[in-house]
């Protein structure tokens, strides 16, 4: 069983029926009922926002209210909350140059606190290997 932490953008093609955005072998992670599939209380917060102003909108099946029971509920996604053990990880945490997005920090702080696989299409990641990072990048 393998443990995967979805990062906000993945997350985003999920809602959005955008999947095809998601490479073939990175959906069958994702999909495989013997692996764990969660995201980090951060990533619900950026994807509240994002639907909160409309810059993504649910997949036409599902309503803006019920994203999160669809996500927890059918799709078994665990939502996890950031805690100080987090933050302790995250103030070590030797930023990329040019890479200044705190809900990135945050995220990337949760994977390597708890030993999660960070699935994302965000390139700058794979920084983050050095300091214990485990990354599985979905190339766009």
């Amino acid at each position: 069983m393998n443990r995967y932490l979805l990062d906000t953008n993945i997350l985003v093609y999920i809602i959005s029926g955008e999947d095809y955005k998601i490479q073939r072998d990175i959906m069958a992670v994702i999909s495989d009922a013997y692996n764990i599939c969660e995201v980090s209380s951060v990533s619900m917060i950026e994807v509240s926002q994002l639907l909160r102003k409309a810059k993504i909108k649910p997949r036409r099946d599902w309503e803006k209210e019920n994203v999160l029971e669809l996500l927890t509920n059918n799709l078994n996604i665990r939502i996890l909350p950031f805690t100080e053990r987090h933050v302790n990880t995250l103030l070590k945490l030797d930023a990329g140059s040019g890479h200044n997005d705190p809900d990135d920090f945050a995220i990337v702080s949760h994977a390597i606190t708890d030993r999660y696989t960070l699935v994302s299409s965000d390139e700058k990641f794979k920084y983050y290997t050095g300091q214990g990072l485990k990354f599985l990048y979905n190339k766009r």
